[in-house]
Order: structure tokens, then sequence, then C-alpha cells
């Protein structure tokens, strides 16, 4: 029997066809979606400060997560180190997530131009002109926006900070 925690955090973990429709829904609503997208291996308070700033330009904030065959070829075979699973639950947790969705792909692209959201958010290390999807979000009349980062956090920072002690 599922506790009412875990019957919460399944319903903002979602597949793309499922995520879809509950953003299509949200819309028809009237809400301001709010997409961005990462790996969020190690949480930490970089990564909480982040999407707590981009949940605020909307009304529900959708993350798009990548897979770990996808973290795998981005950030090495070390990587990730928790499993897709664990790291969805973990960020469907946070009060201000809406929606969780698992990506393939070593890019959002598809994932953005399927559920096409309000408003697309990328940390300030990247320009309107380097975010994938902008492009698309923008013809559809949505708005591009970048966050900047607490300094000084980074899960590569902290795995190497803990392989220094080991």
């Amino acid at each position: 029997m599922r506790t009412d925690l875990e019957n919460i955090l399944l319903t903002k973990i979602r597949d793309q066809e499922s995520g879809k429709a509950i953003i299509d829904a949200w819309k028809n609503e009237g809400k301001k979606v709010v997409f961005t997208n990462g790996v969020f291996d190690l949480l930490h308070i970089g990564h909480i400060t982040y999407l707590a700033k981009a949940a605020e330009e909307g009304d529900k904030l959708v993350i798009g997560l990548n897979a770990d065959s996808s973290v795998k070829r981005i950030k090495g075979e070390s990587r990730p180190v928790n499993d897709q699973s664990s790291r969805a639950a973990i960020l469907a947790a946070l009060f201000f997530v809406d929606a969780v969705i698992v990506f393939e792909e070593d890019t959002p692209l598809n994932l953005i131009t399927n559920l096409m959201p309000n408003v697309l958010i990328k940390g300030a290390d990247y320009t309107v002109d380097n975010i994938v999807g902008a492009k698309e979000v923008i013809a559809a009349g949505g708005e591009v926006k970048t966050i900047t980062f607490v300094e000084g956090y980074s899960s590569t920072k902290i795995i190497e900070r803990i392989k220094k002690q080991i």
C-alpha cells in the first residue's frame, strides 16, 4: 500500500505523453508553465535556489530530467551518482515543482517542442541564442529567461571534494 507522499510523488513524475496532457490542461486553465532541465545529480543549495527562482516565473514548474543513459554520455561513465528514479523522486518532493519528465536524448529539444512551455529557463551561463529550444519557444510566443547561479556549487565539485576525502 502506498503512502500519501508516494502518491503525491508519483503524480508529479510523468512520462512525456501524460506530461503533455497535464501541461495542456494547465495552459487551458490560463496557467503560465515554466520549463527547465538538467541532470540534478546531487541536489544542493545551488539547485534549490535556481529551481525556486524558476518557479517564481510562472504558475507551474516542469523539470526535464536527463535519463541515466543521457547523463553517462554527457558527464562520463561514473555519472550519474544517483539513478534517474531517485533524482526524479527528490525533485518531485520539492513543493514548488509540479512535474518531472525524464528524457533520453542528450538535449531536451524534442521534449521542449512537444510540451511548448510558456517560459523556458536556463542558467545565466547560457545566452538566449545558445539555449536549446529557445527559438521554438519564442516562435510560439513564449519567453526565454536565464537565472544566475549561486556561485561555488556544482555536483561535479561536490563529487571531487568527496573523492579527495576518501
